[in-house]
């Protein structure tokens, strides 16, 4: 402040001097634009400049002559104004003090000088410059003019002192003396308007009036009504004070804001907020009792405090209901053809799942309306079971939404917290649903097996409702508090084993096993998919890279050994990265990659082709598994050792079945010593130990059984195993052979394997029919009910 007042006075001391440069002033000056505020003559004020084009038109007067036309944009959003933007009658100032701030923005003392009137713009960049014509300035005199001066300074020290006595930020009183000495009736009223809250678009209308005596008129009209205006909100001050206490000045000053509203015909920006919400409410469709808690909602936050901690929460609670898609939906695609075409497209094989979708979107076709599936993905890593989830939702038409489970331990992860607790929100299949904004999405559960549970609940319970189709239609999420309808969802889950979930969860779900790809289909995968998404991803085509076939079943068979495709598509990135290193060198020759190649790519083999054992061996037999990961095969060893007590020792990281398992092998061995032509008492002199290698993965499961039989028996009778033979079977204390699972996953496993003779249970015979033709044609299955006929298939 002392600075303006320091450039006002050394301005007052040059005045005389700059009249006749005023005379001079040029026609064409430069124009800044002003946002929310009418600057007029006779008066000094600051102005802070930021934009480019304004400090530009600046920098452009302090150069010429320091004039500068003030004009007010029309709107006050706008940035970057365009001439049809401004006003077209401003105000000319002239430059008195330039202060550059270091942030960029430069603050200027001005006086302002006449009005005057764009004609027409010279220019627009790099700055507004403007042919302006100064509008004539009079000075009546007259009974009248000196009635209506009075008028304004009497009605002027009223308002003064009114707002003295409210407080706030009221006009200051040294104005009034300095209002009190003027004498040119323009004048009085150009140093008044600026010290009124009025809108922009009335003291623009005043700036406009060139008739000095109609200019006065209008400001007496203007003080009249701010002083009735103060005196209506003293009696209502008076009125809610009574009524409400000192006790919630807040809640009072709001009244008081609403009040005077009412008065002027003016809505307030609560009353706007809460008709948005309403307006919102009813455009967001819902069903009638959600609307219903929607307008409850409502009325509660209306009849809160505004800064009210628990008006934030409910408007958080509206917007998430009025975010949803109550009624939105995603028009499906019925085309069953073209469903086919595009599940096969994308992926190969796996008919029963292609076949399962095919039939839901038939029945749908001719059925209209009919409960959404759940659908449970049961298979090893890497065949496929999300990717395809991707996929169904491409053929259906419908969104696609997927949520890991991996981890998830939290029962409010599912269902959401309740509003009673801090930044409490839905849980994330409401989440899901809003995100993809849909009622009728494809919504993958990936990875529902490896779902957790403690303290703070069991998410695999508040899965069930959700996974139900008889109670879906109403799914209750703790944090919206109203039912919300997911039977239109079409559910994916995906597991790697079906033992981990929960039995009353694995019921409303309808399993599909993913079994392990065999050689072909993975050489099939790799050529159709694999390849050409890798040389696209490294950067390279066809033209510069190929990979013959033999190559690709190289690295089926020395390089991966898995159920699915992952290892054997970061081998094929591997290949494609290191041409890609010498194309990028300039080798633009096409690279035909060859089976006597891959090592040069790869480096040494990882696996053997055909794992089985080199030689036959004595107390070492070959069985089969089944893990989350797929099929396997797995070598059980037996050694015999001098002892007293016939201790079994059982080593492995064995879970407990397979534990109870070797101990009724070893009971149906003891058993069959006179069949076997060894001692009764053999293990009177001798301690036995059975290990099966990998110690450091789990291993549990009673369909190692008759390996385990199988192996004692070659240790105490020192007859060699086949190791052309692989078996898996449950045995018990009498030597029955009892069903096992998995056998597909085990079947492919042991011919990738170069196993080509195995032995099942009789009851297992009729899962053949889901070997694949070309696999069971290359392979010769002995189906026993009798660990007697094992022992003699196995042993030489």
């Amino acid at each position: 402040m002392t600075n303006i007042s320091q450039a006002i006075s050394e301005r007052l001391q040059t005045l005389s001097q700059d009249n006749a440069a005023r005379r001079r002033m040029p026609r064409v000056l430069p124009v800044l634009p002003v946002r929310d505020t009418v600057y007029f003559p006779n008066i000094f004020f600051p102005l802070f400049l930021g934009r480019e084009k304004s400090i530009r038109a600046l920098d452009f007067a302090l150069e010429s002559h320091r004039f500068v036309l003030l004009a007010t944009q029309c709107e006050v959003s706008i940035e970057d104004p365009t001439p049809d933007d401004i006003y077209k009658v401003g105000t000319i100032a002239e430059i008195v003090q330039v202060l550059r701030v270091p942030d960029g923005t430069v603050r200027v003392t001005l006086e302002g000088i006449s009005r005057a009137k764009i004609t027409r713009f010279a220019q627009t960049n790099p700055f507004f410059k403007a042919h302006v014509r100064r509008l004539p300035e009079t000075r009546p005199t007259g009974v009248r003019i000196e009635a209506l001066m009075r008028s304004v300074t009497s009605l002027f020290d009223e308002l003064v002192q009114n707002q003295a006595g409210h407080g706030g930020n009221p006009i200051p009183p040294a104005l009034l003396i300095t209002v009190s000495n003027v004498d040119d009736p323009g004048k009085l009223a150009d140093m008044i308007m600026p010290h009124l809250p009025l809108r922009t678009e009335v003291k623009q209308e005043m700036l406009e009036a060139i008739a000095v005596e109609e200019r006065l008129e209008k400001l007496n009209l203007i003080l009249e009504r701010e002083i009735e205006v103060l005196n209506i909100q003293r009696n209502i001050r008076s009125r809610v004070e009574k009524e409400m206490g000192d006790t919630q000045r807040e809640y009072i000053l709001r009244e008081q804001l609403k009040a005077i509203q009412q008065e002027l015909g003016e809505r307030d920006g609560r009353s706007s907020e809460l008709e948005e919400y309403r307006t919102r409410i009813v455009a967001a469709e819902m069903p009638e009792a959600v609307e219903e808690k929607a307008m409850t909602e409502l009325d509660r936050l209306d009849k809160m405090m505004f800064a009210s901690p628990e008006g934030t929460v409910i408007r958080n609670y509206l917007d998430w209901l009025i975010a949803l898609p109550w009624s939105k939906q995603t028009k499906e695609s019925l085309d069953v053809d073209k469903a086919a075409r595009v599940l096969d497209k994308d992926h190969y094989g796996l008919a029963k799942v292609k076949e399962r979708i095919v039939e839901f979107l038939a029945v749908r076709k001719l059925a209209g309306e009919i409960k959404g599936p759940i659908l449970c993905f049961v298979g090893p890593p890497g065949v496929g079971k999300t990717s395809i989830g991707k996929s169904i939702a491409r053929a259906l038409g419908r969104k696609f939404y997927r949520m890991s489970l991996g981890g998830v331990r939290d029962e409010a992860e599912i269902r959401g917290h309740r509003r009673t607790y801090i930044g409490a929100m839905p849980g994330r299949i409401i989440q899901g649903v809003k995100q993809v904004d849909t009622r009728n999405p494809v919504f993958m559960l990936d990875e529902i097996d490896k779902i957790g549970a403690d303290f703070r609940g069991d998410p695999s319970a508040a899965l069930l409702e959700a996974l139900d189709p008889e109670q879906n239609d109403s799914f209750g999420d703790h944090y919206l508090d109203v039912p919300f309808n997911l039977r239109d969802v079409m559910f994916i889950t995906t597991a790697n084993v079906l033992e981990t979930i929960p039995p009353a969860l694995k019921d409303r779900m309808e399993v599909i096993r993913f079994s392990g790809y065999i050689e072909e289909e993975k050489m099939n995968i790799a050529k159709e998919f694999l390849i050409p998404k890798q040389i696209k991803e490294n950067g390279l085509s066809k033209r510069l890279l190929a990979i013959h076939d033999s190559a690709i079943r190289k690295l089926v068979r020395e390089y991966t050994r898995e159920a699915g495709v992952r290892g054997l598509e970061r081998e094929i990135a591997s290949i494609c990265r290191k041409v890609a290193r010498e194309v990028a060198k300039g080798n633009t020759k096409k690279t035909m990659v060859k089976e006597s190649d891959i090592r040069t790519y790869l480096g040494h083999p990882k696996h053997r082709y055909g794992r089985a054992g080199e030689k036959d061996e004595i107390a070492v037999a070959t069985g089969l598994v089944y893990t989350e990961f797929g099929g396997d095969i797995v070598s059980i060893e037996v050694v015999l050792m001098r002892g007293e007590k016939g201790n079994l020792t059982l080593t492995g990281q064995l879970g407990d079945v397979m534990r109870e398992s070797g101990q009724a092998a070893l009971t149906y061995v003891r058993s069959r010593a006179n069949m076997l032509g060894v001692d009764e008492e053999f293990y009177l002199h001798a301690d036995i130990h059975i290990h099966v290698p990998e110690g450091a993965v789990p291993k549990d499961g009673p369909s190692a059984g008759i390996t385990l039989a199988t192996a004692i028996a070659s240790a105490i009778t020192c007859r060699p195993v086949r190791k052309d033979v692989a078996m898996t079977g449950e045995i018990t204390l009498r030597g029955r052979v009892l069903p096992v699972g998995g056998v597909k996953e085990k079947v492919l496993a042991a011919h990738r394997a170069g196993i080509r003779t195995i032995i099942l249970p009789k009851e297992n015979e009729k899962d053949l029919e889901d070997i694949p033709e070309d696999v069971r044609l290359d392979m010769k299955f002995h189906f026993v009910k009798h660990a007697d006929e094992v022992i003699k298939l196995a042993l030489i």
